[in-house]
């Protein structure tokens, strides 16, 4: 599980997805603060993993609430991040399939998650732990000068309804 002692690690994966790709939607980097910020409030009602190997961090994953209504609150948003330079290890896979088997524990239903296109390597990600394309918004987000889709994507991690509303 992630802390907020471990932000300045998990910013050191983030920070070069905000400033050099359309991946994420922000136009800068978080603080180091901030980040802290962000793990301790997602923390306190979902969960946030951090992925190690040979005691390096090589990737987060974590989900968050998909809507502040309260009919959503069975969904969650995920997302998943591995450092540069070691994609297609598996490693996105393991953080996922982790974070599905402990939302299930917690008794949510629905995963959701947002893919700016293009980016064939989270299409590829999504699809291999069991998201299925829901549908695309066209030219939702405006970076670097250019218009960018985001494919949305579903997973359920339960099957049949929750005793109470």
């Amino acid at each position: 599980m992630a802390e907020p002692g471990d932000a300045s690690e998990l910013l050191s994966i983030y920070r070069p997805i905000v400033e050099k790709t359309a991946v994420s939607f922000e136009s800068a980097a978080p603080s180091v603060v901030e980040f802290a910020k962000r793990i301790e409030a997602i923390t306190a009602t979902h969960i946030w993993l951090v992925g190690e190997a040979g005691g390096v961090v090589v990737g987060y994953a974590y989900a968050s609430p998909h809507r502040s209504r309260d009919a959503y609150k069975y969904s969650v948003e995920t997302s998943a991040y591995i450092r540069s330079g070691i994609h297609g290890q598996g490693l996105g896979t393991c953080l996922y399939e982790r974070l599905f088997d402990d939302l299930l524990k917690l008794e949510y239903y629905n995963a959701f998650a947002a893919i700016t296109l293009p980016n064939a390597a989270s299409i590829a990600l999504h699809k291999k732990v069991g998201f299925e394309s829901v549908g695309t918004f066209r030219s939702v987000g405006f970076k670097f000068g250019q218009w960018h889709d985001v494919s949305w994507w579903h997973r359920s991690i339960k099957a049949g309804s929750p005793k109470s509303n």
